[in-house]
């Protein structure tokens, strides 16, 4: 089995190994993945180690490990909202949340010693407010709703699957809105019945998610209410506990 560490700022995962298909999601400086597949046209099909996420990369965005170095844990990671590093000799500017492990730098936060209460909650959830939406995105450069949940969580040594349908079966059930607290997952429908959209509750009135950018809403037992236009743009289906 190969394996494999990201070492750009962020590489996009595709759903095929084509620069124009889909982006499903990203990979962070410092992250590793298990390859898959190795094409000989530079793509590879990797399964990402955070979250078993499996999608296409560009070959030359990563960096072959061997195994140990991929069974070690993530525990240093850039603090800062761009992180200024030096990577083989050359200046390199990573986003927040990347994995520091090897890089000479006190920019970095220890998820394992971070407390996993309201404050680190929202001092991390705030350093993504205002970054715009991106399908398929994890990072303070663009980012989707389960990436932001997935990428808060990761400060707090609590793995969240990729997407919000899958972060919807984690956690441990809370029966009504007035009994959340600060740190629960809100989980969103659509007609359907499938869960669509997914963000952090501050409090039982009041989320942050990301929907056109990371932003503070109103929420009620029906759903969340657009705090600049007071419509109503989602529908509340579950709540869920991982604190």
């Amino acid at each position: 089995m190969n394996y494999a560490v990201c070492r750009i700022p962020v590489a996009p995962v595709r759903v095929e190994p084509d620069h124009r298909s889909e982006m499903i999601s990203q990979i962070l400086f410092g992250e590793c993945c298990i390859v898959i597949i190795v094409e000989k046209d530079g793509w590879i099909k990797m399964e990402s180690k955070p979250d078993g996420y499996t999608g296409w990369c560009t070959w030359s965005q990563f960096q072959e490990i061997d195994e140990a170095y991929y069974n070690v844990n993530d525990n240093n990671l850039a603090a800062d909202w761009v992180n200024e590093i030096e990577y083989n000799s050359q200046l390199m500017h990573v986003p927040f949340g990347s994995s520091l492990r090897d890089i000479n730098t006190e920019k970095i936060w220890l998820p394992a010693n971070a407390k996993k209460d309201a404050g680190t909650i929202r001092e991390v959830a705030f350093k993504f407010l205002n970054t715009g939406y991106l399908w398929g995105g994890k990072s303070v450069f663009g980012i989707d709703c389960s990436g932001f949940t997935q990428s808060v969580f990761k400060f707090l040594n609590i793995p969240l699957l990729r997407d919000a349908q899958q972060q919807a079966t984690q956690g441990a059930h809370v029966g009504f809105l007035q009994e959340a607290s600060c740190g629960d997952l809100a989980f969103f429908d659509n007609a359907a019945g499938q869960i669509i959209h997914v963000g952090i509750l501050l409090s039982n009135h009041e989320i942050i998610h990301a929907a056109g950018k990371v932003r503070i809403d109103k929420i009620d037992h029906e759903g969340i209410v657009n705090a600049e236009t007071g419509q109503r743009t989602q529908r509340l289906r579950i709540i869920k506990r991982f604190i």
